[in-house]
């Protein structure tokens, strides 16, 4: 292990050194609802990764930063950028030791990413009208994609409490109701506006 990293930095290391080329589709909570975001703006993707809602945030116009603990997945991410003639602001970044500051994002996307220690920042971090596109993985599930520690799946509706006075605009939680075969499971996706 780098003596200079934390094991959660090595973890995300190894994990990115080893996945597929592929950086893969933007979170679904940011693809079906593209409409919502602001002609123009500061946008933050929360613990990117390989960084799929970034170059897609980018993409629209939008002045995008990009923050991962893996420098290995920044990295590919500015690879990417760069191959896509995008302008990504990328960095390799403790988000626990180095939260965002307050009102400094117009949207900010947050996708498999739990850290619930880490909502008021991001709350905080949201300018007068910004959104919080936020995506990820629920106790209520049908496949077991995801993490296995249940600490960091949301409990039922858990995701609607989350990040207080903010306006709900779109929220999805099928949870295990009806056809399971179908339609949005394993997950819950809220965007909401920072009044």
């Amino acid at each position: 292990m780098n003596e200079n990293k934390s094991a959660t930095q090595n973890k995300w290391d190894n994990i990115y050194s080893a996945a597929d080329k592929q950086i893969g589709a933007a979170a679904q909570v940011l693809r079906e609802n593209l409409h919502l975001l602001p002609a123009s703006g500061k946008a933050l993707d929360f613990a990117c990764g390989l960084g799929a809602n970034a170059l897609l945030l980018a993409a629209q116009g939008l002045e995008t930063h990009a923050w991962d603990i893996s420098e290995v997945a920044v990295t590919r991410l500015m690879e990417e950028t760069r191959a896509r003639g995008l302008v990504i602001h990328g960095e390799a970044r403790d988000l626990a030791a180095r939260p965002p500051a307050p009102e400094s994002f117009d949207v900010i996307v947050s996708a498999h990413f739990l850290e619930r220690p880490l909502n008021p920042y991001l709350l905080a971090a949201l300018r007068p009208g910004g959104l919080l596109f936020y995506q990820t993985f629920t106790l209520e599930k049908v496949e077991d994609e995801g993490p296995q520690n249940p600490e960091f799946r949301l409990g039922v509706n858990e995701l609607l409490s989350m990040f207080p006075g903010l306006r709900v605009l779109v929220y999805r939680e099928e949870g295990l109701v009806g056809d399971t075969t179908r339609g949005y499971r394993n997950k819950a996706m809220l965007v909401a506006q920072k009044m």
